[in-house]
């Protein structure tokens, strides 16, 4: 469950990095995309350690698609660091969710 801990602190770091890497006021979509899509991440890792939700972790894979697909098309190139920020944590957050499913698959079959 370690990844899940993980999934929460990149979570936080999605809500705070708008102050981090400064975003204009005029990028509402941005502010808007990292703060939800934290909460979102944060929430599904916190309630997937509730038996009856243990898969709620799943539901990051959409979240990092978005960040993704947010990150790299939402701006014009170059890429401001916010946008490359998102598409950095969505590639994690892919990485991590995905994880857990190669292990929880080896742990069946031990």
């Amino acid at each position: 469950m370690w990844a899940r801990d993980v999934e929460v602190m990149l979570g936080v770091w999605l809500i705070i990095s708008p102050f981090v890497f400064v975003h204009s006021d005029e990028a509402t979509l941005l502010w808007a995309s990292d703060f939800a899509a934290g909460g979102l991440v944060a929430t599904f890792a916190v309630l997937s350690y509730w038996r009856p939700a243990r898969h709620a972790h799943l539901l990051t894979l959409l979240v990092a698609l978005w960040l993704v697909a947010f990150g790299r098309f939402g701006a014009a190139s170059p890429l401001p660091p916010g946008m490359q920020n998102e598409i950095v944590v969505g590639l994690l957050l892919m990485m991590f969710a995905i994880s857990q499913l190669r292990d929880a698959a080896a742990r069946r079959l031990v």
